[in-house]
Protein backbone atom coordinates (compact mmCIF):
# COMPACT_ATOMS: atom_id res chain seq x y z
CA UNK A 1 0.00 0.00 0.00
CA UNK A 2 1.69 2.87 -1.26
CA UNK A 3 2.07 5.84 2.21
CA UNK A 4 -0.10 8.69 1.00
CA UNK A 5 -3.80 7.89 -0.25
CA UNK A 6 -4.65 8.46 -3.63
CA UNK A 7 -7.73 7.28 -4.72
CA UNK A 8 -10.78 5.78 -2.50
CA UNK A 9 -11.28 2.19 -2.01
CA UNK A 10 -13.71 -0.56 -1.29
CA UNK A 11 -15.44 -0.89 1.77
CA UNK A 12 -13.26 -2.69 4.33
CA UNK A 13 -14.48 -6.10 4.32
CA UNK A 14 -14.06 -7.98 7.63
CA UNK A 15 -12.12 -11.12 8.21
CA UNK A 16 -13.33 -14.05 9.54
CA UNK A 17 -10.99 -16.53 11.58
CA UNK A 18 -9.95 -19.43 9.95
CA UNK A 19 -7.45 -21.48 12.12
CA UNK A 20 -5.35 -23.99 10.01
CA UNK A 21 -3.13 -26.45 12.28
CA UNK A 22 -0.35 -26.28 9.31
CA UNK A 23 0.33 -22.57 9.53
CA UNK A 24 0.53 -22.48 13.08
CA UNK A 25 3.37 -24.67 12.37
CA UNK A 26 4.97 -22.69 9.84
CA UNK A 27 4.42 -19.87 12.57
CA UNK A 28 6.19 -22.03 14.79
CA UNK A 29 9.52 -22.60 13.01
CA UNK A 30 9.86 -19.10 11.50
CA UNK A 31 9.45 -17.88 15.42
CA UNK A 32 13.30 -17.61 16.45
CA UNK A 33 13.83 -16.05 13.08
CA UNK A 34 11.13 -13.51 13.31
CA UNK A 35 12.17 -12.72 17.19
CA UNK A 36 15.98 -12.00 16.04
CA UNK A 37 15.36 -9.94 12.88
CA UNK A 38 11.68 -9.78 12.34
CA UNK A 39 11.07 -6.87 9.40
CA UNK A 40 15.18 -5.71 8.78
CA UNK A 41 17.08 -9.01 8.91
CA UNK A 42 20.17 -6.63 7.66
CA UNK A 43 19.93 -5.24 11.47
CA UNK A 44 20.61 -8.17 13.73
CA UNK A 45 19.41 -6.43 16.56
CA UNK A 46 16.28 -8.10 17.87
CA UNK A 47 15.34 -10.13 21.16
CA UNK A 48 17.68 -12.63 22.14
CA UNK A 49 16.33 -13.78 25.03
CA UNK A 50 12.71 -14.13 26.86
CA UNK A 51 12.60 -15.10 30.26
CA UNK A 52 9.09 -15.88 31.85
CA UNK A 53 7.54 -16.05 34.90
CA UNK A 54 5.02 -18.13 37.03
CA UNK A 55 4.32 -19.76 33.41
CA UNK A 56 2.73 -22.78 35.37
CA UNK A 57 -0.57 -20.28 35.74
CA UNK A 58 -0.97 -20.85 32.48
CA UNK A 59 -0.64 -24.39 32.14
CA UNK A 60 -2.44 -25.30 34.67
CA UNK A 61 -5.51 -22.85 33.43
CA UNK A 62 -4.97 -24.69 29.90
CA UNK A 63 -5.48 -27.85 31.33
CA UNK A 64 -8.40 -26.73 32.84
CA UNK A 65 -9.83 -25.06 29.87
CA UNK A 66 -8.98 -28.36 28.02
CA UNK A 67 -11.12 -30.55 30.51
CA UNK A 68 -14.13 -27.74 30.74
CA UNK A 69 -13.91 -26.22 34.00
CA UNK A 70 -12.89 -22.75 32.71
CA UNK A 71 -12.53 -20.17 30.06
CA UNK A 72 -9.86 -17.30 30.30
CA UNK A 73 -8.76 -14.34 28.65
CA UNK A 74 -5.26 -13.15 28.62
CA UNK A 75 -4.65 -9.86 29.07
CA UNK A 76 -1.21 -8.89 27.80
CA UNK A 77 0.45 -5.60 28.36
CA UNK A 78 1.36 -3.82 24.49
CA UNK A 79 4.12 -2.08 24.84
CA UNK A 80 5.88 -2.43 21.08
CA UNK A 81 4.97 -4.23 18.60
CA UNK A 82 7.38 -7.19 19.64
CA UNK A 83 4.66 -8.17 22.10
CA UNK A 84 2.57 -10.48 19.98
CA UNK A 85 5.62 -12.57 18.93
CA UNK A 86 6.80 -12.81 22.52
CA UNK A 87 3.45 -14.07 23.75
CA UNK A 88 3.42 -16.40 20.49
CA UNK A 89 6.51 -17.75 22.37
CA UNK A 90 5.21 -17.96 25.57
CA UNK A 91 2.89 -20.38 24.48
CA UNK A 92 4.12 -22.42 21.88
CA UNK A 93 7.85 -22.76 23.67
CA UNK A 94 7.21 -21.92 27.37
CA UNK A 95 4.07 -23.37 28.31
CA UNK A 96 4.24 -26.89 26.97
CA UNK A 97 7.69 -26.81 28.42
CA UNK A 98 6.40 -26.22 31.96
CA UNK A 99 3.94 -28.91 31.48
CA UNK A 100 6.24 -31.39 30.63
CA UNK A 101 8.31 -30.75 33.53
CA UNK A 102 5.09 -30.58 35.95
CA UNK A 103 3.64 -33.64 34.45
CA UNK A 104 0.22 -31.54 33.68
CA UNK A 105 -1.75 -33.18 31.19
CA UNK A 106 -2.41 -30.51 27.94
CA UNK A 107 -3.38 -31.00 24.29
CA UNK A 108 -1.94 -29.57 21.80
CA UNK A 109 -1.21 -27.56 20.25
CA UNK A 110 -1.18 -24.95 22.47
CA UNK A 111 -2.64 -21.91 21.22
CA UNK A 112 -5.30 -18.87 21.42
CA UNK A 113 -7.80 -17.07 19.38
CA UNK A 114 -6.52 -13.09 19.44
CA UNK A 115 -7.93 -10.04 18.59
CA UNK A 116 -5.97 -7.78 16.64
CA UNK A 117 -6.28 -4.10 14.84
CA UNK A 118 -7.56 -4.44 11.53
CA UNK A 119 -5.59 -1.62 10.71
CA UNK A 120 -2.18 -3.37 10.72
CA UNK A 121 -3.72 -5.35 6.97
CA UNK A 122 -3.53 -1.99 5.71
CA UNK A 123 -0.26 -0.96 6.46
CA UNK A 124 1.52 -4.34 6.23
CA UNK A 125 -0.41 -5.66 3.37
CA UNK A 126 -3.26 -8.37 2.60
CA UNK A 127 -1.11 -10.86 2.97
CA UNK A 128 -1.20 -10.10 6.98
CA UNK A 129 -5.00 -10.51 6.83
CA UNK A 130 -4.79 -13.84 5.54
CA UNK A 131 -2.00 -14.96 8.11
CA UNK A 132 -4.14 -13.66 10.98
CA UNK A 133 -7.18 -15.35 10.46
CA UNK A 134 -5.47 -18.75 9.69
CA UNK A 135 -3.55 -18.35 13.33
CA UNK A 136 -6.70 -17.71 15.27
CA UNK A 137 -7.28 -13.60 15.00
CA UNK A 138 -9.86 -11.71 14.83
CA UNK A 139 -9.90 -7.93 13.27
CA UNK A 140 -11.17 -5.40 15.52
CA UNK A 141 -12.08 -1.74 13.91
CA UNK A 142 -10.60 0.12 17.19
CA UNK A 143 -12.67 3.79 16.17
CA UNK A 144 -15.81 2.27 15.46
CA UNK A 145 -18.50 2.49 18.24
CA UNK A 146 -19.24 -1.03 18.17
CA UNK A 147 -17.70 -3.17 15.55
CA UNK A 148 -20.27 -5.94 15.30
CA UNK A 149 -18.84 -8.52 13.20
CA UNK A 150 -15.67 -8.66 15.59
CA UNK A 151 -17.21 -7.87 18.81
CA UNK A 152 -19.51 -11.36 17.99
CA UNK A 153 -17.04 -13.18 16.75
CA UNK A 154 -14.71 -12.64 20.21
CA UNK A 155 -18.02 -13.19 22.30
CA UNK A 156 -18.92 -16.09 20.49
CA UNK A 157 -14.91 -17.47 20.60
CA UNK A 158 -14.70 -16.45 24.19
CA UNK A 159 -17.53 -18.36 25.97
CA UNK A 160 -17.50 -21.43 22.71
CA UNK A 161 -13.76 -21.98 21.43
CA UNK A 162 -11.14 -24.65 21.08
CA UNK A 163 -8.94 -22.00 22.92
CA UNK A 164 -8.44 -19.16 24.90
CA UNK A 165 -8.73 -15.83 23.75
CA UNK A 166 -5.88 -13.11 23.94
CA UNK A 167 -6.13 -9.22 23.90
CA UNK A 168 -4.24 -6.25 24.35
CA UNK A 169 -6.34 -3.71 26.84
CA UNK A 170 -4.60 -0.92 26.02
CA UNK A 171 -5.72 -0.89 22.71
CA UNK A 172 -2.27 0.21 20.78
CA UNK A 173 1.16 0.42 21.61
CA UNK A 174 2.39 3.27 24.08
CA UNK A 175 6.26 2.94 23.23
CA UNK A 176 6.90 2.44 27.26
CA UNK A 177 7.84 -0.65 29.27
CA UNK A 178 7.41 1.49 32.13
CA UNK A 179 3.65 3.07 31.58
CA UNK A 180 0.19 0.88 31.64
CA UNK A 181 -1.59 2.87 29.45
CA UNK A 182 -5.38 3.38 30.31
CA UNK A 183 -7.37 -0.05 29.59
CA UNK A 184 -10.20 -0.13 27.12
CA UNK A 185 -13.24 -1.14 29.03
CA UNK A 186 -13.81 -4.12 25.95
CA UNK A 187 -12.02 -7.04 27.78
CA UNK A 188 -14.12 -6.20 31.01
CA UNK A 189 -17.13 -6.62 29.11
CA UNK A 190 -16.39 -9.69 27.10
CA UNK A 191 -15.44 -11.15 30.49
CA UNK A 192 -19.13 -10.64 31.45
CA UNK A 193 -20.89 -11.25 28.18
CA UNK A 194 -18.80 -14.39 28.80
CA UNK A 195 -20.52 -15.64 32.03
CA UNK A 196 -23.69 -14.59 30.41
CA UNK A 197 -23.26 -16.75 27.50
CA UNK A 198 -22.22 -19.30 29.58
CA UNK A 199 -25.49 -19.31 32.34
CA UNK A 200 -27.90 -18.88 29.29
CA UNK A 201 -26.26 -22.43 27.90
CA UNK A 202 -26.82 -23.78 31.21
CA UNK A 203 -22.30 -24.10 31.46
CA UNK A 204 -20.77 -24.22 34.53
CA UNK A 205 -17.56 -23.20 33.61
CA UNK A 206 -16.00 -20.19 35.99
CA UNK A 207 -14.68 -17.28 33.70
CA UNK A 208 -11.36 -15.67 34.25
CA UNK A 209 -9.30 -12.54 33.02
CA UNK A 210 -5.19 -13.30 33.61
CA UNK A 211 -2.70 -10.19 33.61
CA UNK A 212 0.33 -10.88 31.46
CA UNK A 213 2.92 -7.91 31.58
CA UNK A 214 5.71 -7.41 29.19
CA UNK A 215 8.45 -5.49 29.53
CA UNK A 216 11.89 -4.86 27.59
CA UNK A 217 15.58 -3.85 28.36
CA UNK A 218 19.06 -4.10 26.48
CA UNK A 219 21.74 -6.47 27.63
CA UNK A 220 24.39 -4.69 27.11
CA UNK A 221 23.34 -0.80 26.93
CA UNK A 222 24.95 0.81 23.47
CA UNK A 223 25.03 4.31 24.09
CA UNK A 224 27.22 4.69 21.35
CA UNK A 225 24.05 4.00 19.41
CA UNK A 226 21.93 6.12 20.88
CA UNK A 227 24.55 8.87 20.78
CA UNK A 228 24.28 7.88 16.90
CA UNK A 229 20.78 8.25 16.79
CA UNK A 230 20.38 11.48 18.72
CA UNK A 231 22.99 12.95 16.07
CA UNK A 232 21.05 12.03 13.60
CA UNK A 233 18.17 13.45 14.93
CA UNK A 234 19.68 16.79 15.68
CA UNK A 235 20.55 17.00 12.23
CA UNK A 236 17.08 16.19 10.85
CA UNK A 237 15.97 19.71 13.14
CA UNK A 238 18.87 21.89 11.80
CA UNK A 239 20.36 21.53 15.60
CA UNK A 240 24.52 22.13 15.23
CA UNK A 241 26.49 19.31 17.59
CA UNK A 242 25.08 19.75 21.31
CA UNK A 243 28.05 22.15 23.08
CA UNK A 244 27.00 20.32 26.34
CA UNK A 245 29.71 20.58 29.47
CA UNK A 246 30.54 16.79 30.58
CA UNK A 247 32.71 17.58 33.37
CA UNK A 248 31.10 16.08 36.50
CA UNK A 249 28.24 15.10 34.91
CA UNK A 250 27.07 11.40 34.16
CA UNK A 251 26.50 10.16 31.09
CA UNK A 252 22.72 10.32 31.78
CA UNK A 253 22.69 13.93 32.67
CA UNK A 254 24.60 14.24 29.18
CA UNK A 255 21.87 12.42 27.17
CA UNK A 256 19.10 13.62 29.24
CA UNK A 257 20.25 17.50 28.59
CA UNK A 258 20.73 16.77 24.70
CA UNK A 259 16.92 14.64 24.71
CA UNK A 260 15.30 18.13 26.41
CA UNK A 261 17.00 20.36 23.91
CA UNK A 262 15.71 18.08 21.10
CA UNK A 263 12.28 17.71 22.36
CA UNK A 264 12.05 21.90 22.87
CA UNK A 265 13.25 22.39 19.32
CA UNK A 266 11.06 20.46 17.81
CA UNK A 267 8.42 21.63 19.72
CA UNK A 268 8.97 24.81 18.91
CA UNK A 269 9.34 23.70 14.82
CA UNK A 270 6.04 22.06 14.87
CA UNK A 271 3.83 25.13 17.20
CA UNK A 272 5.33 27.26 14.62
CA UNK A 273 3.78 24.69 11.97
CA UNK A 274 0.59 24.51 13.03
CA UNK A 275 0.36 28.31 14.33
CA UNK A 276 1.45 29.85 10.53
CA UNK A 277 -0.02 27.30 8.10
CA UNK A 278 -3.48 26.09 10.52
CA UNK A 279 -3.83 29.57 11.87
CA UNK A 280 -3.70 28.25 15.51
CA UNK A 281 -3.69 30.20 18.18
CA UNK A 282 -0.47 28.62 20.17
CA UNK A 283 1.24 31.34 22.89
CA UNK A 284 4.71 31.76 22.36
CA UNK A 285 5.12 32.36 26.34
CA UNK A 286 3.30 29.39 28.75
CA UNK A 287 2.36 31.34 32.18
CA UNK A 288 3.70 28.81 34.81
CA UNK A 289 4.92 29.19 38.34
CA UNK A 290 8.44 30.37 38.98
CA UNK A 291 8.94 26.92 40.47
CA UNK A 292 8.01 25.26 37.19
CA UNK A 293 10.66 22.79 36.18
CA UNK A 294 12.33 22.72 32.75
CA UNK A 295 10.12 19.26 32.36
CA UNK A 296 6.70 20.73 33.34
CA UNK A 297 7.00 23.38 30.63
CA UNK A 298 7.50 20.82 27.84
CA UNK A 299 5.26 18.37 28.69
CA UNK A 300 2.59 21.18 29.45
CA UNK A 301 3.66 22.87 25.87
CA UNK A 302 3.45 19.16 24.50
CA UNK A 303 -0.38 18.38 25.54
CA UNK A 304 -1.06 22.10 24.04
CA UNK A 305 0.15 21.10 20.84
CA UNK A 306 -1.27 17.12 20.86
CA UNK A 307 -4.40 19.04 21.32
CA UNK A 308 -4.16 21.40 18.53
CA UNK A 309 -3.01 18.95 16.62
CA UNK A 310 -6.41 16.64 17.22
CA UNK A 311 -8.23 19.71 16.99
CA UNK A 312 -7.38 20.65 13.33
CA UNK A 313 -8.00 16.89 11.91
CA UNK A 314 -11.20 17.23 14.05
CA UNK A 315 -12.30 20.33 12.50
CA UNK A 316 -11.72 19.09 9.08
CA UNK A 317 -14.18 15.57 10.12
CA UNK A 318 -16.46 17.85 11.69
CA UNK A 319 -16.13 16.12 15.11
CA UNK A 320 -16.30 17.65 18.34
CA UNK A 321 -13.19 17.06 21.03
CA UNK A 322 -14.63 13.80 23.96
CA UNK A 323 -12.30 11.85 25.86
CA UNK A 324 -8.58 11.83 26.26
CA UNK A 325 -5.88 12.06 23.17
CA UNK A 326 -6.53 8.05 23.04
CA UNK A 327 -10.26 8.46 22.43
CA UNK A 328 -9.68 11.66 19.94
CA UNK A 329 -7.10 9.67 17.68
CA UNK A 330 -9.91 6.57 17.59
CA UNK A 331 -12.76 8.30 16.51
CA UNK A 332 -10.28 10.05 14.17
CA UNK A 333 -9.01 7.13 12.70
CA UNK A 334 -12.83 5.75 11.89
CA UNK A 335 -13.90 8.97 10.27
CA UNK A 336 -11.07 8.72 8.02
CA UNK A 337 -11.53 5.13 7.38
CA UNK A 338 -15.37 5.90 6.30
CA UNK A 339 -13.82 8.69 4.00
CA UNK A 340 -11.36 6.66 2.25
CA UNK A 341 -13.11 3.29 2.42
CA UNK A 342 -16.47 3.67 0.81
CA UNK A 343 -19.27 1.68 2.50
CA UNK A 344 -21.68 3.96 0.58
CA UNK A 345 -20.37 3.31 -2.64
CA UNK A 346 -20.62 -0.50 -3.64
CA UNK A 347 -18.89 0.03 -6.91
CA UNK A 348 -16.30 2.83 -7.20
CA UNK A 349 -15.46 1.34 -10.69
CA UNK A 350 -19.33 2.14 -11.90
CA UNK A 351 -19.24 5.94 -10.67
CA UNK A 352 -19.26 8.02 -13.79
CA UNK A 353 -15.72 9.79 -14.00
CA UNK A 354 -16.19 13.44 -12.22
CA UNK A 355 -17.76 11.53 -8.80
CA UNK A 356 -14.62 9.39 -8.85
CA UNK A 357 -12.77 11.85 -9.32
CA UNK A 358 -14.19 13.55 -6.34
CA UNK A 359 -14.54 10.47 -4.34
CA UNK A 360 -10.32 10.08 -4.51
CA UNK A 361 -9.97 13.88 -3.86
CA UNK A 362 -12.02 13.26 -0.50
CA UNK A 363 -9.50 10.08 -0.15
CA UNK A 364 -6.21 11.91 -0.55
CA UNK A 365 -8.05 14.84 1.51
CA UNK A 366 -8.84 12.61 4.86
CA UNK A 367 -5.39 10.25 4.72
CA UNK A 368 -3.62 13.68 5.18
CA UNK A 369 -5.64 15.02 7.71
CA UNK A 370 -5.04 11.29 9.79
CA UNK A 371 -1.70 12.57 9.55
CA UNK A 372 -1.85 14.62 12.69
CA UNK A 373 -3.42 12.09 14.47
CA UNK A 374 -0.21 9.63 13.92
CA UNK A 375 1.77 12.33 15.04
CA UNK A 376 -0.37 12.52 17.98
CA UNK A 377 -0.02 8.67 18.72
CA UNK A 378 3.41 8.87 18.96
CA UNK A 379 3.27 10.36 22.25
CA UNK A 380 0.39 9.81 24.14
CA UNK A 381 1.59 8.38 26.85
CA UNK A 382 5.16 11.09 27.63
CA UNK A 383 5.25 12.48 30.87
CA UNK A 384 7.92 15.11 32.30
CA UNK A 385 9.29 12.28 34.98
CA UNK A 386 9.43 9.14 32.73
CA UNK A 387 13.37 9.73 32.88
CA UNK A 388 14.02 11.35 35.78
CA UNK A 389 11.71 8.64 37.82
CA UNK A 390 14.23 5.98 36.55
CA UNK A 391 17.01 7.15 34.44
CA UNK A 392 17.75 3.66 33.13
CA UNK A 393 19.03 3.37 29.08
CA UNK A 394 15.82 1.46 28.34
CA UNK A 395 13.95 4.95 29.32
CA UNK A 396 16.28 7.29 27.12
CA UNK A 397 15.85 4.77 24.29
CA UNK A 398 11.84 4.95 24.29
CA UNK A 399 11.47 8.68 24.16
CA UNK A 400 14.30 8.64 21.57
CA UNK A 401 12.52 6.58 19.62
CA UNK A 402 9.10 8.09 20.09
CA UNK A 403 11.06 11.61 18.60
CA UNK A 404 12.32 9.44 15.53
CA UNK A 405 8.86 7.94 14.70
CA UNK A 406 7.40 11.61 14.70
CA UNK A 407 10.41 13.18 12.74
CA UNK A 408 9.81 9.88 10.22
CA UNK A 409 6.37 10.62 9.95
CA UNK A 410 6.99 14.25 8.31
CA UNK A 411 10.38 13.53 6.85
CA UNK A 412 9.24 10.06 4.64
CA UNK A 413 5.10 10.28 4.42
CA UNK A 414 5.09 6.87 6.52
CA UNK A 415 2.59 5.72 8.69
CA UNK A 416 5.57 2.89 10.29
CA UNK A 417 8.55 4.04 10.63
CA UNK A 418 11.48 1.48 10.10
CA UNK A 419 12.73 2.29 13.92
CA UNK A 420 16.60 1.83 14.13
CA UNK A 421 17.72 -1.36 16.13
CA UNK A 422 20.07 0.09 18.85
CA UNK A 423 21.16 -3.54 20.18
CA UNK A 424 20.19 -6.92 21.89
CA UNK A 425 17.26 -6.90 23.70
CA UNK A 426 15.82 -9.09 25.87
CA UNK A 427 12.20 -9.56 27.22
CA UNK A 428 10.67 -10.68 30.67
CA UNK A 429 6.79 -11.69 30.86
CA UNK A 430 5.08 -12.12 33.52
CA UNK A 431 1.65 -14.24 34.52
CA UNK A 432 -0.28 -12.84 37.21
CA UNK A 433 -3.02 -13.93 39.25
CA UNK A 434 -6.04 -14.50 37.34
CA UNK A 435 -8.89 -12.73 38.37
CA UNK A 436 -12.29 -13.94 38.31
CA UNK A 437 -15.04 -12.69 36.45
CA UNK A 438 -17.81 -14.98 37.88
CA UNK A 439 -17.15 -14.16 41.33
CA UNK A 440 -18.44 -10.44 40.12
CA UNK A 441 -21.46 -11.68 38.34
CA UNK A 442 -23.73 -10.99 41.24
CA UNK A 443 -23.22 -7.11 41.47
CA UNK A 444 -23.00 -7.26 37.28
CA UNK A 445 -26.22 -8.42 36.86
CA UNK A 446 -28.22 -6.41 39.48
CA UNK A 447 -28.91 -3.07 37.20
CA UNK A 448 -27.46 -0.79 34.31
CA UNK A 449 -25.60 0.98 36.50
CA UNK A 450 -24.19 -1.96 38.63
CA UNK A 451 -23.52 -3.38 35.03
CA UNK A 452 -20.95 -0.08 34.57
CA UNK A 453 -19.55 0.03 37.52
CA UNK A 454 -18.63 -3.58 37.48
CA UNK A 455 -16.86 -3.23 34.41
CA UNK A 456 -15.03 0.08 35.17
CA UNK A 457 -13.98 -1.74 38.78
CA UNK A 458 -12.66 -4.82 36.84
CA UNK A 459 -10.70 -2.66 33.50
CA UNK A 460 -9.09 -0.57 37.08
CA UNK A 461 -7.88 -4.20 38.67
CA UNK A 462 -6.84 -5.33 35.52
CA UNK A 463 -4.87 -2.35 34.67
CA UNK A 464 -3.30 -2.25 38.88
CA UNK A 465 -1.88 -6.23 37.89
CA UNK A 466 -0.33 -5.30 34.67
CA UNK A 467 1.18 -2.11 36.33
CA UNK A 468 2.11 -3.83 39.60
CA UNK A 469 4.67 -6.07 37.57
CA UNK A 470 6.94 -3.11 36.13
CA UNK A 471 10.46 -2.81 37.47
Amino acid sequence: MPNLIQKAQPRLEFIPQNFNPVVLQLARWLLPFLLRFRVQPWLPSGISHIEVKNAEILAELYQQFQIGKIRFLMAFRHPEVDDPLCMFYLLSRVVPKVARERKIALQYPIHCHFIYDRGMTLWVGDWLGWFFSRLGGIPIRRGKRLDLHGVSNARDLFANGKMPLAVAPEGATNGHSGIVSPLEPGVAQLGFWCVEDLLKANRSEKVLIVPIAIQYSYLKPPWSKLDWLLSRLEADIGLTAPSIASENLQIQDIYYQRLLRLAESLLTEMEEFYRRFYHQDLPKQITHDESATCEWRLVTRLQRLLDTALKVAEQYFGLQPQGNFIDRCRRLEEAGWSYIYREDLPDLNALPSLQRGLADWVATEADLRMRHMRLVESFVAVTGNYIKQKPSFERFAEITLLIFDAIARIKSNTKTPRRPRLGWRQAQITVGEPISVTERWSIYQTDRHSARQAVIDLTQDLHNALQKFIV
